[in-house]
């Protein structure tokens, strides 16, 4: 392994243990201003957020406003080659509306300069539709 894919396996690792603790913050220092976040499927929640600010504003922002409990997302498994880390995982957290929303995902995030600059998102999309109310701005 080279250093820079032990440095970003380390960076992510870091992040995820703290989401596995509900801790959000490292997760959002660790984006980089020109974060892009695509999130798969045909959704409502679905698309290219695109820059830190609108990650914030479009995606994360209403989706945890959902949340009637502490959001966790716990690491399975973590790989590292390069610039780019995989991470499995599972969530866990109650909507406000009573809904279980426990989603497995596998992320592949490429890492700049210890920085998060895209994230792909694979997760379970039936869930997504059936535990989740579409975002405002996809209804508007």
């Amino acid at each position: 392994m080279t250093s820079v894919t032990e440095s970003n396996r380390a960076i992510v690792t870091h992040i995820m243990e703290a989401l596995s603790r509900g801790e959000r913050q490292p997760f959002g220092d660790a984006m980089a201003d020109d974060f892009t976040w695509h999130m798969m499927g045909t959704t409502a929640w679905s698309g290219t957020f695109a820059g830190k600010t609108d990650v914030r504003k479009r995606l994360i922002g209403p989706l945890f406003a959902q949340f009637g409990a502490r959001y966790t997302n716990s690491p399975k498994r973590i790989l590292a080659d390069g610039d780019y880390v995989v991470v499995e995982s599972r969530g866990n957290v109650t909507t406000k509306a009573g809904k279980p929303y426990c989603n497995t995902y596998c992320m592949v995030i490429r890492m700049r300069e210890g920085k998060m600059v895209e994230l792909t998102e694979y997760l379970d999309t039936e869930l997504v539709s059936s535990a989740l109310e579409p975002p405002a701005w996809a209804t508007a």
